[in-house]
């Protein structure tokens, strides 16, 4: 009989847990950014998750030590993959619906795929090639549905520019990756990123407003489950199952997102936009399980 907690099932008990985690917080973002604007809603869930991830890296990871040299590639990662990601996703959630960010975000993976083509002349497959171009189709069907159906253009732009920014994070991050266990670094970043939030969320002081038990809830939420909790899942999954297996459970936050965007606050999508999704999530599928399985270090 095997046991409860194998190796595998803990993967894709971590793996489900992401999709479910990080799928519900475009719905917190949504409502927490309705009464905090978008650079203090950014400080104030970065404060919380940064003492978080120093608890788990002294569990886990008391032995790193951050070498001088590499603060700056940290520095840059933190303020590009936190401060400039969630200036543009939580501008861009608060202009389009919860679902509609959610499907613009998924096209992250194929952003990679492209940006690794580009710039580090990675060989793609033809699967890989199809799946890219599916994901385009989709997402222009997906936008060009929301500007009929009224959405603002500038939600889609910010979150376009999330994905772009991630990608960028992610470059800078594949420098450090093999010199620090993945707690440590993503503690160093969120520290980075958490102080780079401090000016502009100052600037926002005159929009600042009382804030209600539901909003710190939600805020509490995206603090300690999606930005700590969250990553640490992600790290059982990735250790357990190996990236190309997780990735499938990363392609399913959209779905989530969508449901619960539907069934929680009303959103909708119209019927492009529904094909829109289905054809950005088929892309998104074929070109990350069309990638070869990578060595895990």
């Amino acid at each position: 009989m095997p046991h409860p907690l194998n190796p595998r099932k803990l993967g894709i008990a971590a793996g489900i847990s992401i999709a479910l985690i990080w799928g519900l917080s475009f719905l917190s973002i949504k409502v927490a950014v309705a009464v905090v604007p978008p650079m203090t809603l950014g400080l104030l869930r970065f404060i919380a998750a940064t003492a978080l991830l120093a608890l788990l890296k002294r569990l886990l990871a008391p032995q790193d030590k951050l070498q001088p040299k590499d603060i700056p590639l940290l520095a840059a990662a933190g303020l590009v993959g936190v401060t400039l990601y969630f200036f543009c996703e939580n501008n861009g959630v608060k202009l389009v619906t919860a679902s509609e960010a959610s499907l613009a975000i998924a096209f992250i993976p194929v952003m990679s795929l492209l940006a690794e083509r580009i710039f580090l002349k990675t060989r793609l497959r033809p699967a890989q090639y199809a799946g890219a171009a599916l994901s385009t189709l989709g997402v222009y069907l997906l936008v060009s549905g929301g500007i009929s159906g009224h959405s603002d253009i500038r939600g889609y732009i910010f979150m376009f520019g999330a994905g772009i920014s991630w990608v960028i994070y992610s470059f800078i991050t594949r420098k450090i990756s093999a010199r620090y266990q993945r707690i440590t670094i993503v503690f160093y970043q969120s520290l980075f990123g958490m102080l780079g939030f401090i000016p502009f969320a100052l600037l926002e002081r005159r929009a600042w407003a009382p804030i209600s038990p539901i909003v710190w809830a939600n805020i509490a939420f995206l603090a300690s489950f999606c930005s700590a909790l969250g990553y640490w899942f992600y790290v059982v999954s990735v250790d357990k199952l190996g990236l190309s297996v997780s990735s499938v459970f990363i392609n399913l936050i959209p779905v989530v997102a969508i449901i619960a965007g539907f069934a929680v606050l009303g959103d909708r999508l119209q019927l492009i936009q529904v094909l829109g999704a289905v054809v950005v999530l088929g892309g998104v599928f074929l070109a990350t399980l069309a990638a070869p399985a990578k060595k895990e270090s």
